[in-house]
């Protein structure tokens, strides 16, 4: 409806992503290889768990209640949980949702699911993709390039070994400003 009343953008997006909590607890982890080291109470209904000296990853572990759910966090300092991570590409003019997904919990998910994301909007014309600094990154810049797409994103200078993939050819036009405020 808002393609046809000529609401949407068909050149500047952004995108984002967010962690999904799973209906699984950390108590449903359960190691892949079958060995467990825990020490049950006798409540079966809801055990408390001892996971002291136990290293949980997605490689060794996964959740007997919802195997797809990946122990993920985004930040240093939160507590990883099981989780998903959505992703939103919204147009630049109105703000309008033009694209969801919701996919494993990963590093490099976001990057995925934008690309995703930027492949399924309809047009060959050049178009600009707004988003955070985890969206800094050279091989995920180079993807949109090659898909006739301009990275706005955040420039991530201060966590970097290496420059920003988003230099001063994309940085000194007024675009790019207006893309950092969506």
């Amino acid at each position: 409806m808002a393609e046809t009343r000529r609401l949407v953008s068909k050149n500047h997006f952004t995108v984002d992503g967010t962690l999904v909590e799973a209906w699984a607890s950390l108590k449903s982890l359960v190691a892949k290889d079958g060995k467990e080291m825990r020490k049950d109470d006798d409540d079966p209904g809801n055990p408390s768990v001892n996971f002291k000296g136990e290293k949980r990853k997605n490689d060794t572990h996964q959740s007997s209640t919802d195997p797809q759910a990946k122990i993920y966090t985004k930040s240093k300092g939160i507590a990883a949980k099981l989780n998903f991570m959505g992703h939103v590409l919204m147009e630049n003019r109105n703000g309008l949702a033009v694209g969801a997904t919701v996919t494993e919990a990963s590093f490099h998910a976001e990057q995925e699911a934008a690309l995703e994301m930027i492949d399924n909007l309809k047009g060959d014309q050049r178009k600009t993709l707004g988003g955070d600094k985890h969206y800094d990154d050279l091989e995920f810049c180079k993807d949109l390039r090659e898909r006739n797409v301009t990275p706005h994103v955040a420039q991530n200078l201060h966590s970097r070994r290496h420059h920003s993939a988003v230099d001063g050819r994309t940085t000194r036009h007024k675009g790019y400003e207006i893309s950092a405020q969506k």
